[in-house]
């Protein structure tokens, strides 16, 4: 992996649910934004080795979308996710239990375009939502 970021958040929810809510396209659409005036309108997923992925990412204004989406490399349940971006960055998802928590660990390489500093706070903000989305999930 060229140029890896680094984001990482422990959740306080059993490995089950945090895969659950990580992988199942109804929930992804709840919590996959990195602020209040995003969110996901369309989420689907082929969890599968050779399975695409597609999200929509959209202003909640209209003005603007986009589609985020790509192509699983790897898939080993409830213990790590790889896959390429349509752009041909890879992204390796981790999943570990660690007493009552999950640690979720995503390693991506970073794009050209934005400055590393802003592409790990816009994805550690979409991990932090992902974070409280599952925490308020709970029984």
């Amino acid at each position: 992996m060229h140029n890896p970021i680094h984001v990482e958040v422990r959740i306080p929810a059993s490995l089950q649910q945090v895969w659950d809510a990580f992988t199942q396209p109804d929930a992804v659409q709840q919590w996959n934004a990195a602020s209040e005036d995003w969110h996901c309108p369309e989420a689907r997923n082929d969890l599968r080795e050779g399975g695409d992925f597609k999200y929509v990412m959209a202003a909640r204004d209209g003005s603007m979308q986009f589609d985020f989406g790509g192509t699983y490399t790897e898939v080993n349940p409830h213990k790590t996710i790889a896959y390429t971006m349509g752009d041909g960055r890879k992204v390796h998802v981790a999943f570990n239990e660690q007493g009552n928590d999950t640690v979720v660990s995503e390693h991506f390489e970073a794009e050209d375009i934005n400055d590393r500093d802003m592409q790990q706070a816009g994805w550690q903000a979409i991990l932090n939502n992902f974070k409280h989305y599952v925490v308020n999930q709970q029984p």
